[in-house]
């Protein structure tokens, strides 16, 4: 399955050029069963890596374009008259799928938000009082613009929570560009991309990862970061219990891409940034992406051995 993986994500590496940790989040992400949430400017290939991994996994997809006009059951459906059957049926809208992408999702109002939150931490939609299930490999990937950008609403607490991981693409480097420019753009190569890898075959993989052994050691390790994050000065919001939890299933996760059945703290401090990132709030110089970033801050404080 290992192998399978690896393989997988090289084939998504020749579509998005030159961002193999990127990618790698991604399947971690996928495989403990969260959600991606991918900050980045426009362009630079956040719904080509939702096509690709779609495509490779043989995953039904959809994509949502947030706008500011956009209304909750134009995400979630709802019941439609049908004149022939002279009564209401449920029209399903489009979170009723396996991948869906939620392109600028803060480009619509914090209500329109809302709509998804039922839908990612149940993987359950309530519409007219009844419940409706979910597909059970469901898996969301929301893009959001810089927050400094006009016409943002920026994300609230609990629905950044509800996202496994935050990551941002960036720019390409220079060699990766000069690839790309010379093949063509992704859509080309996304034309070429087959599917190595089915739902049933991504379900199985999710339960190994869901089994992976972790020792007291790398358990001790993750609790004393939670704790800093909470007894320091310097943070006004520190890690939830619920964040240790996704911390340590990410974790496993990318373990498993490594081939290996244990976890290590290494594993911790790969998936820590993208995890921790948007749950942590920092006080003064503790800012998200500079050079006093809450997560790697708490990292450089807390010794793996204690």
């Amino acid at each position: 399955m290992q192998e399978r993986l690896q393989q997988l994500a090289t084939v998504i590496d020749d579509v998005l050029l030159g961002k193999p940790e990127v990618i790698r989040l991604s399947l971690a992400c996928l495989l403990a069963r969260g959600h991606l949430l991918i900050e980045d400017l426009p362009g630079l290939g956040k719904t080509t890596l939702a096509h690709a991994l779609a495509k490779v996994l043989g995953l039904d997809y959809q994509r949502v374009q947030f706008t500011s006009d956009m209304l909750p059951g134009d995400i979630l459906g709802g019941a439609i008259y049908d004149q022939q059957q002279s009564g209401f049926r449920l029209h399903k809208g489009p979170v009723f799928t396996e991948l869906l992408l939620a392109d600028e999702i803060n480009r619509t109002s914090p209500k329109t938000q809302s709509a998804l939150l039922e839908a990612m931490e149940e993987r359950q939609v309530s519409l007219d009082g009844q419940r409706h299930v979910l597909p059970e490999v469901f898996f969301v990937i929301a893009t959001q613009n810089p927050t400094e950008q006009y016409g943002t609403f920026p994300l609230p607490e609990s629905q950044l929570d509800r996202f496994l991981m935050r990551v941002s693409i960036g720019y390409p480097t220079a060699e990766a560009e000069e690839k790309m420019l010379l093949q063509g753009g992704a859509a080309d190569q996304l034309g070429g991309v087959q599917q190595l890898l089915t739902p049933e075959q991504l379900l199985e993989a999710q339960r190994l990862v869901s089994r992976l052994q972790v020792s007291s050691a790398v358990v001790s390790y993750l609790q004393r970061l939670a704790q800093y994050s909470r007894d320091s000065q310097h943070f006004s919001l520190g890690l939830s219990p619920r964040g240790s939890l996704a911390v340590l299933n990410a974790a496993k996760a990318w373990a498993f891409l490594q081939g290996r059945a244990y976890v290590l703290p290494d594993d911790v401090q790969q998936v820590f940034p993208a995890v921790a990132g948007h749950r942590l709030v920092g006080r003064e110089l503790l800012h998200p992406g500079s050079e006093h970033d809450p997560a790697s801050y708490l990292l450089s404080q807390v010794d793996v051995l204690s």
